[in-house]
């Protein structure tokens, strides 16, 4: 009889929550800046018409002057400019794009830039603030300019030219007079905007590619900018300039503001003394700027972390609650049939014994799917890779998917022959390709077509980048379907484990996830492509074999077990008494000469005495100082060639180096069948 731990359970995820939500509040308070979080509710005024904070730390008070502000609501506070918040946070929480902009808070007499980010799924209702004080760089940015007019007026046809102002969202650059008159535009189109074509039109021929390439540079990284170039100036002369600036971004990495000044270096000499004044007041202001960024990043990316360390206990009860159906419900069946086989063993009903058996060797199969299926999602099963080629899969595994997605699915290939090969575990494969397919005739309830299509795919940087894997080659197998389609929320939670739109019973949730983590393993990826109403394509990216191909094995069926050879002496090694005996008692059935011992110390003292054994069986991980791969090798160094069979759970298999063994090795995944462990057996000591 098994013992009830749910209480205890439950006692140590309260314990687990109560120090994840002291330490999320602690996060919070480290942030010198304002930070709140504030969820949007129903009002008077209609849906969605007010908001209130439901939390705060205590820099909010310090950046806006406003104390005690949990649980207050935004029209007590605010009232006349309800509206204007309202719309701004209102965006950030439908579209999920984060807006930063600046407000200037008259109650403490500062200048405040506000940040703020969705906070979990639309549904939630939820947006984070960040209250940033940026008095200090005003002051800044209006004390050099001050000290840029004062230099233009001081020196009139001076070292620096003009200054300009670049919004890089709207492509907007905008210029002072001084820039206008040197170079001939019209000062009121400079001060309302000119197109960068027209500024560059004045920069020399030989200097365009090197502006263009300078001004992408700094624009992807951020920070300043200093750069020498050619220009014509309006006499129709080319003079060199130094063009310095900087380039602010936003929080989610893409350029804001991209403002800067024109020095003239051909009369650098004359005014050196100014020049110089003028660049270190704007080099002082990019350090300043930079720092304050870095700074700023590093709080949000704290905040944040917290917000998703809150997502993740979400999604581990949601793991914990799949597993816990799923496997009480086999538990359920294997203890009812081993209850019923012993009933009737007391009755003498031996007729029933044979369908007991039955019912729990089958849920002991569920059991070891599931567990399968999680560890391909967390890329830890133990996969048997080889070189392939997938036309031949595809090709071979037509018939079996036309049988499960019925008659009322057109079924099209387009896969042809001269596919580069891949590494991949072959069963692993097929199995994925025929989820994905038995997942694209559940999207089509009233009839459809499903396309299966692979091709070579060669990945540049930026196509390598957007599919999240490195550059390279790639061969790519996709499905697509003519169904349902699916919403952005839904294909953005379509890998994790236990999640599925079906209803209950009619899927598990861990399809997808499975076939997420078997092209991670395999050094690939997997993605969505889906619209409501316009079918799904789901692709896998699988990396190009270069080395030989292997011949395509074809399934058949299990092959008789092999006549033991006479008294061969195997040596079995597993710390679990249980799986040890049975192991044991296996082999011995068969004809061996078996030994065993309980860990690698135990067994080297074993193999002392009886250095002759034929063959090794151990388990991977075990304690005392030794694991299974360790013990192979020490053995291997008095017997070398000496075949070994490695059984192995999940975790242990990273100590195989992922399935790259010697020669004379061969891994057998828990929980195995007694045909599988003769069958292993007599193979390698053939």
């Amino acid at each position: 009889m098994g013992q009830d731990l749910t209480s205890q359970h439950g006692a140590v995820l309260a314990e687990q929550l109560a120090l994840h939500q002291a330490q999320r509040r602690a996060l919070f308070e480290a942030i010198d800046d304002g930070f709140c979080i504030i969820r949007f509710i129903d009002g008077p005024h209609g849906p969605m018409s007010d908001y209130v904070h439901i939390e705060a730390n205590s820099g909010y008070q310090r950046h806006t002057g406003i104390a005690d502000i949990v649980g207050k609501r935004l029209r007590e506070i605010d009232p006349g400019n309800a509206e204007v918040w309202l719309d701004l946070y209102g965006k950030v929480l439908a579209t999920g794009e984060p807006a930063r902009f600046e407000q200037e808070f008259q109650v403490v007499g500062r200048f405040i830039e506000v940040s703020a980010s969705r906070v979990g799924p639309p549904e939630m209702r939820q947006v984070s603030v960040l209250f940033r004080d940026i008095t200090a760089r005003k002051k800044t940015e209006a004390a050099l300019a001050e000290n840029i007019e004062r230099v233009q007026l001081a020196l009139a046809a001076g070292a620096i030219i003009g200054t300009w102002i670049w919004d890089l969202p709207t492509d907007r650059f905008s210029v002072d007079e001084g820039f206008a008159a040197a170079f001939g535009f019209d000062p009121a189109k400079g001060r309302t905007g000119l197109s960068l074509a027209e500024v560059v039109e004045t920069v020399h021929p030989d200097d365009r590619a090197g502006l263009a390439a300078a001004i992408a540079e700094v624009i992807a990284r951020g920070g300043a900018y200093a750069h020498q170039y050619r220009t014509r100036r309006q006499d129709g002369n080319y003079y060199w300039l130094e063009a310095n600036g900087r380039v602010e971004l936003l929080p989610d990495g893409s350029g804001s503001k991209f403002p800067g000044v024109l020095i003239d270096i051909e009369g650098r000499r004359a005014v050196e003394a100014e020049r110089d004044r003028a660049i270190a007041a704007l080099r002082t202001l990019t350090d300043t700027l930079e720092q304050r960024v870095e700074q700023r990043t590093a709080a949000l990316l704290e905040a944040e972390a917290a917000l998703r360390q809150a997502q993740k206990m979400e999604a581990v009860g949601q793991l914990t609650g799949g597993l816990a159906h799923d496997f009480n419900n086999i538990l359920a069946g294997i203890s009812g049939s081993l209850e019923l086989l012993k009933i009737r063993l007391a009755q003498g009903r031996i007729a029933d014994v044979e369908r007991h058996l039955a019912g729990a060797q089958g849920a002991v199969k569920r059991a070891a799917s599931l567990t399968q299926r999680l560890l391909a999602f967390s890329r830890r099963q133990t996969l048997a890779p080889k070189p392939a080629c997938v036309h031949r899969i595809v090709a071979g595994m037509q018939e079996l998917i036309r049988g499960s997605v019925g008659p009322g699915i057109a079924l099209e290939t387009a896969v042809g022959a001269s596919l580069w090969p891949t590494f991949v575990d072959v069963s692993q494969l097929e199995n994925a390709l025929l989820n994905l397919c038995i997942n694209a005739r559940d999207a089509m309830p009233d009839g459809g077509a499903i396309a299966i299509r692979a091709d070579n795919l060669q990945l540049d940087e930026a196509a390598a980048v957007q599919r999240g894997l490195a550059v390279g080659d790639y061969v790519a197998l996709s499905v697509r379907d003519t169904g349902v389609g699916m919403t952005a929320d839904v294909s953005a939670r379509a890998f994790e484990p236990f999640f599925t739109t079906k209803p209950m019973g009619q899927g598990t949730g861990l399809g997808l996830s499975m076939v997420y983590g078997f092209a991670g393993q395999s050094g690939g990826a997997v993605r969505i492509y889906s619209q409501p109403g316009q079918g799904t394509e789901v692709c896998l990216y699988l990396p190009r074999h270069t080395g030989a191909e292997l011949p395509h094995d074809a399934h058949g069926d299990t092959p008789a077990l092999p006549d033991a050879p006479a008294r061969k002496k195997i040596l079995v090694v597993d710390d679990e008494p249980l799986v040890r005996s049975v192991a044991v008692e296996v082999l011995r059935d068969l004809g061996y000469d078996v030994s065993e011992a309980e860990d690698g110390p135990s067994a080297l003292n074993a193999f002392a005495a009886r250095p002759d054994i034929d063959m090794l069986v151990t388990d991977v991980g075990m304690p005392n100082g030794m694991n299974g791969r360790q013990l192979a090798d020490a053995i291997r160094v008095r017997r070398p060639g000496l075949p070994i069979l490695f059984i192995t759970g999940y975790a242990e298999y990273t100590v195989l180096n992922h399935g790259d063994l010697d020669a004379g090795m061969q891994v057998l995944t828990k929980p195995f069948a007694a045909e599988q462990l003769g069958q292993r057996v007599g193979e390698l000591l053939a």
